[in-house]
């Protein structure tokens, strides 16, 4: 069963009570029991009584309530004995309420004292009584009629503990008075509480009963808000301070969460807080961009010039001051003397003149010494092709360490000298600063502008590494048609380039295999050796050997090697340890790329300009 919270009506299902409270209260218009006001909500009256009528009660706080007749104040003592009101857990606004209580009772016999120490007070029957406060529930029998002429009634209270407040003991002690006399409903009153299910049958009573309600109301209130007041303080949890509003958090993840707001959409100004921390915070974050992104130039800077030391970049001078510096260390060392130091510089200084190497470094006839070893002894190979004759140029102490490219030009310039068809050519092999001057005016001509641009249109006076392009492009400036074929990536096991070891074997054989059913096991051929560069060094192939069981090798002129080890070639007793190291397996090249320049004849001036033109993007043979 369903009871209704406002009449107390029982009702059968819950649809059944929704259509009692839309048709019984909802719907209907209510009256204020104090006034004439009518036709509004039941909102709308007690927030009328909780502000019209609020004053009779507070007045008369203290004070004894007097009836307007006996007869009404018998029938109103008589329905205190039953109480017919239930609590409202509405909460009102925030208050301290005065709580009373009333103690009435019969006239006790002078020999049976109640359960505490009594007092004996006397007062007209002809009203009711209020006591100076009770803590406990009276006992007694409902007073009887009062007596005609103002007859007095003893009445008897209970003793105010000595550990409760005076005050505060009335003030209860008057409030559950009021609540035992008012809770019986008058059959004959026609007042009903708008709070409850009480019916008065007088409009001061019900003013009282519903001052009650309001106080029972704010004492609730009062109690749960000090009870949260004192959790919060006596739970001794952790609370976790806003930096910027001063806004206490639970936990660190939500005052993570509304710092982050802050940052966000700016609101440290909005919430009245200076802007400093959060302003501050940014510029230190630009200052410590600001530092990184001058650290990052300053050590690119660094790497920069590291790199132009490494090419020879740095105008640092180039081959004359090398050498230059070098002869002077070997004085001061003792190595050689200041007579020999200045002959020495007097003959740099006349083949610089002349732009022709001075042919110190130069090794001659080292071709045919190969030829002649291979038809002595290497009985393991199947197969040996030789270049043409070629000059072997070793680094100086005026270009050791950056003069490899140069040098392998020059091998490869010795050998074109001595074939017909390139007679073109400059007679006598050019020294290197002679190689610079020549490259420069390729460059003039128009070839490689890329490259030329990446050294700055200049070469003499510094020591700058030159690779395949250069090459090319000084080949193509001299008439010389060459190709130049890019081994980009390792074709075979552990980063091997067995194509590589293939093209050269191809580029000896075929012109060998011309003619010739069956070529002899060791062949010279009449083809110019082979520029070969990698990363940070280059050197010639002059030959490859291709063993009994397959297995191909190249022969590498290096200029590295200074003359006296190369020269160890030339001697019987010698040459098969000199080989063995000019002797390159697919084992020993594995870098990751390798750039290779062939000579394939002489250019017609037709031609010429084509390359030329071409050369604004070069392109290279790329294998695979």
């Amino acid at each position: 069963m369903s009871v209704c919270d406002i009449c107390c009506e029982e009702l059968a299902s819950e649809a059944d009570m929704k259509t009692h409270l839309l048709l019984s209260h909802l719907e209907s218009e209510m009256t204020c029991p104090f006034c004439s006001l009518s036709g509004i909500s039941y909102d709308e009256l007690s927030f009328h009584i909780n502000t019209a009528h609020m004053e009779k009660d507070c007045q008369n706080m203290h004070a004894t309530v007097v009836a307007s007749g006996q007869k009404n104040s018998t029938g109103r003592t008589a329905q205190s004995c039953r109480n017919y009101t239930r609590a409202s857990s509405v909460t009102t606004s925030s208050k301290k309420a005065c709580v009373q209580k009333v103690s009435q009772d019969s006239s006790p016999s002078p020999g049976h004292p109640g359960p505490s120490q009594v007092n004996w007070i006397t007062t007209p029957i002809t009203g009711t009584t209020l006591s100076q406060g009770t803590s406990s529930r009276l006992e007694g029998s409902p007073p009887s009629a009062a007596p005609a002429g103002g007859a007095v009634k003893p009445v008897r209270t209970t003793q105010i503990p000595s550990n409760c407040n005076e005050e505060s003991w009335e003030r209860e002690g008057h409030r559950k008075s009021k609540q035992k006399r008012l809770s019986s409903p008058n059959k004959e009153g026609t007042f009903p509480c708008p709070m409850c299910s009480l019916v008065c049958s007088d409009c001061f009573i019900l003013q009282e009963h519903v001052e009650l309600h309001l106080q029972d109301q704010d004492m609730a209130e009062g109690a749960s808000t000090e009870a949260c007041s004192t959790g919060n303080s006596g739970s001794g949890l952790m609370r976790y301070e806003c930096p910027l509003c001063s806004l206490s958090c639970s936990d660190s993840r939500s005052l993570q969460k509304h710092v982050d707001l802050h940052l966000e959409h700016g609101s440290a100004s909005s919430t009245g807080t200076s802007p400093g921390d959060l302003t501050l915070a940014r510029m230190l974050q630009e200052e410590e961009e600001q530092k990184w992104r001058e650290e990052e130039t300053r050590r690119e800077a660094e790497d920069f010039k590291k790199l132009q030391r490494q090419f020879g970049l740095d105008n640092s001078g180039g081959y004359r001051k090398q050498m230059e510096r070098n002869m002077e260390r070997a004085v001061s060392q003792g190595q050689i003397l200041p007579a020999e130091f200045h002959r020495k510089r007097a003959e740099m200084l006349e083949s610089l003149a002349s732009g022709v190497d001075d042919g110190r470094s130069k090794t001659s006839g080292l071709i045919e010494a190969l030829f002649k070893y291979y038809q002595r002894e290497a009985s393991d190979c199947a197969h040996v092709w030789l270049c043409a004759e070629t000059d072997h140029y070793s680094s100086s102490e005026g270009d050791k360490g950056w003069g490899c490219g140069y040098r392998n030009f020059q091998m490869l310039l010795s050998s074109l000298h001595r074939m017909e068809q390139y007679n073109g050519l400059p007679v006598s092999v050019p020294s290197i600063p002679r190689v610079q001057a020549t490259i420069e005016e390729a460059w003039g001509q128009g070839l490689d502008p890329q490259g030329a641009s990446h050294f700055n249109h200049r070469l003499q006076g510094t020591r700058a590494w030159i690779g395949a392009t250069e090459i090319y492009a000084v080949l193509t400036s001299l008439n010389v048609k060459a190709q130049i074929v890019d081994f980009h990536k390792p074709t075979g096991p552990g980063d091997t380039h067995p194509s590589l070891f293939e093209w050269v074997k191809q580029y000896f054989s075929c012109s060998a295999s011309r003619g010739a059913r069956l070529p002899p096991r060791v062949v010279q051929t009449t083809l110019p050796p082979i520029y070969l560069q990698h990363q940070g060094h280059s050197r010639s192939i002059v030959g490859v050997e291709q063993k009994v069981n397959g297995n191909l090798c190249l022969l590498l002129f290096d200029p590295g090697l200074s003359p006296v080890e190369i020269r160890r070639v030339l001697s019987q007793d010698t040459a098969a340890s000199m080989v063995r190291r000019m002797r390159k397996f697919p084992s020993a090249l594995k870098r990751r790329q390798y750039q290779v320049v062939a000579v394939k004849g002489v250019l017609t001036p037709e031609e010429k300009q084509i390359r030329i033109l071409n050369s604004r993007t070069l392109c290279a043979e790329k294998i695979p």
